[in-house]
């Protein structure tokens, strides 16, 4: 399998240092070494399963694989010694072993990739087409993920077998099955990136993987990283605090999960969760000490004979029988939006969710479509009525012409008139598009959150610093 140990495009990192090593004589050596750790594994986990009667655990498999990775080495070693030829250099047989590992217990060529912290984003039109997005927000061309599409699919299956085991815990996971009959798949991968795949439907197999480098994140975090400034941390933490029903809202890729995370920060550990998503990717029942009692919930495919599926809207009601002080959505976008609307309105305030729109004042309209197109099909006047009773903040986030994420807008939803919401844009966005004050919010807005220990004097600071309340 040609990855790990061809460079990126021209052979080097993106920082000058050389990544793989120069002689392609090794990848030869990564294909007979896997080939033959492959046959001795599957021959290791039939003896064990007919000695024992049970299949071994992921603990014996990775020890039985890394011993005959040792294994099929030293008798390499041997073979080149015994024909006069220089074995590998320690180094070299160090990358082989690692190449191999990565490929059997790993995600194979896409194991680099995961291991590099700037890497964001990673798209794959088949298995030699591969584009990756860093951190600061270049794009480039790199190696092969694997050496043919059809090992890129068998790649693929095995990280989709890898996470259904994963989520229960145990040997026999949630099968995922991605072929003909079921060409898309989505799933967590176990540093909690998010992997779809899609097949059969294109030309060649397709992956896009969209990497979370902050799954424990706090408000103050944030503010470091420059998506909030000191007034909008406050003025967000005292509104988790009060128990707002909040909508964060953004393009793909502007930072909604983990600005949710970071209003999940300030819940007490105390508080009941369900957290409702498409694919796990909140993971906020990671942390037991911050968030003890937390219930994720995930929607399902249908099988192969069209039964079984389980969308976010029976989630949601399903949530809501479990008594949560909190409900958390992943992303509202679709009919899920009715049930959602409804708890908020009913008395489960403080729950929070995700959606896809390009301004705070357009979520509105985006929900006005996911209840139209709902089996109660919603009108709008109706559904404004619905959502000025449910939402009391919408948040926006964008990117700034530098690739920095930022929050750009903040509206307090104040009421319904017909066919439009009545809202306040507390925070709208400067020339720059960093969230700055703007129209006062309502009294009882402003003193609720007082009651939650945010000062207003902050808002009248910011309106008359310079930068609006932005340090940088």
């Amino acid at each position: 399998m040609g990855h790990p140990l061809v460079g990126r495009s021209l052979g080097e990192r993106r920082d000058g240092l050389a990544e793989v090593p120069a002689d392609a004589a090794e990848i030869p050596v990564v294909r007979r070494v896997r080939r033959e750790v492959a046959e001795r594994l599957t021959r290791a986990t039939r003896a064990h399963e007919s000695a024992t009667g049970a299949v071994m655990s992921v603990a014996e498999r990775e020890a039985t694989t890394r011993r005959l990775i040792t294994d099929a080495l030293d008798g390499y070693a041997t073979e080149e010694m015994n024909a006069g030829r220089a074995p590998l250099r320690p180094d070299a047989e160090s990358r082989v072993g690692r190449a191999v590992a990565d490929m059997l217990l790993g995600a194979g060529g896409l194991q680099p990739l995961l291991n590099d912290e700037r890497v964001e984003e990673i798209h794959a039109n088949g298995f030699d087409q591969v584009f990756v997005r860093y951190t600061d927000g270049s794009r480039v061309q790199v190696a092969p993920i694997a050496d043919s599409d059809a090992d890129m699919v068998a790649l693929i299956r095995r990280l989709a077998a890898d996470a259904g085991r994963a989520e229960t815990g145990g040997e026999s996971g949630e099968e995922r099955r991605w072929d003909r009959a079921s060409p898309v798949l989505n799933l967590a991968l176990a540093d909690g990136s998010r992997l779809h795949a899609i097949m059969s439907v294109t030309r060649r197999p397709a992956l896009s993987i969209r990497r979370h480098h902050y799954i424990k994140v706090t408000l103050a975090d944030l503010e470091q990283l420059g998506t909030v400034n000191p007034v909008l941390r406050e003025f967000f933490a005292a509104a988790v605090r009060v128990r707002l029903n909040t909508l964060v809202a953004g393009r793909t890729g502007a930072g909604k999960t983990t600005l949710l995370r970071a209003f999940a920060s300030v819940i007490e550990p105390g508080e009941r969760i369900v957290t409702i998503e498409d694919t796990y990717e909140l993971a906020l029942d990671a942390d037991k000490t911050l968030h003890p009692d937390v219930v994720p919930l995930q929607s399902r495919e249908a099988n192969v004979e069209g039964e079984g599926a389980i969308d976010m809207s029976m989630l949601f009601r399903s949530g809501l029988r479990m008594s949560p002080d909190r409900v958390i959505v992943g992303e509202v976008r679709g009919h899920e939006v009715i049930p959602m609307l409804n708890a908020m309105s009913q008395g489960n305030d403080g729950s929070l969710g995700t959606i896809h729109a390009s301004s705070s004042a357009g979520v509105f309209r985006k929900l006005a479509l996911y209840a139209a197109q709902s089996p109660e099909r919603l009108d709008p006047a109706t559904t404004n009525l619905l959502v000025a009773e449910s939402v009391h903040l919408v948040v926006h986030l964008g990117l700034t012409d530098n690739g920095r994420r930022v929050v750009t807008s903040v509206r307090e939803v104040v009421d319904a008139d017909g066919l439009s919401v009545a809202s306040n844009e507390v925070f709208r966005p400067d020339r720059g598009g960093r969230a700055v004050p703007a129209a006062p919010p309502s009294t009882g807005l402003l003193s609720t959150l007082a009651g939650a220990g945010f000062d207003p004097r902050l808002l009248d600071e910011a309106r008359t610093a310079p930068g609006g309340g932005w340090t940088s």
